[in-house]
């Protein structure tokens, strides 16, 4: 029972990728544009461009709370990129006009249930929580093959059913995947 919750989330996830193009309605792409102080991106000789003072007044106004997975300092531009389970934001920056241009995409639930799925954009206590969950699974299922040879009655049938479940996968692989 500790792992049943987890268990549904992942098979109803594994629908919900199998089936993307029929759960993408929800997405909502946003564009913002404005200043930022032209110290933070033009410092001094010796210094950095002020990397926590951008991400950070790029948060405040815009209402971004996703992780930065990306950001490049070159000669006229700056861009960063903020990803999080079904969101990303790529802004790029000019550093000599000061301007910023910046294409939000909020991708809906079923993106965000589809990442948590895949581990993708959610860091690393959502990947404890995928190698936790693996593990309860790993131990259900030879727990529930483990009892089979304990129960003489349905020893056969299960076993019978197993290798039919483990050849049709086989076959399905074999004819129309590979």
């Amino acid at each position: 029972m500790v792992s049943f919750s987890i268990l549904l989330f992942f098979a109803v996830t594994g629908i919900t990728l199998n089936h993307q193009g029929a759960f993408n309605a929800d997405a909502k792409t946003t564009r913002f544009t404005g200043q930022l102080e032209s110290s933070w991106l033009q410092p001094p000789a010796g210094r950095e461009v002020a990397r926590s003072e951008i991400v950070g007044a790029l948060r405040s106004t815009h209402g971004i709370d996703a992780a930065v997975k990306d950001f490049r300092v070159e000669e006229n531009e700056i861009t960063i990129t903020f990803k999080g389970p079904g969101y990303a934001a790529d802004g790029f920056i000019d550093r000599q006009k000061g301007t910023y241009d910046i294409t939000e995409s909020r991708l809906g639930l079923i993106a965000v249930i589809n990442d948590l799925h895949k581990g993708r954009d959610t860091g690393s206590a959502w990947a404890w929580v995928i190698d936790i969950s693996a593990g309860l699974m790993v131990l259900v299922s030879l727990t529930g093959l483990t009892l089979i040879f304990f129960l003489q009655k349905r020893r056969t049938a299960g076993l019978i059913a197993l290798a039919m479940g483990t050849a049709v996968c086989v076959a399905v692989y074999a004819l129309w995947v590979s």
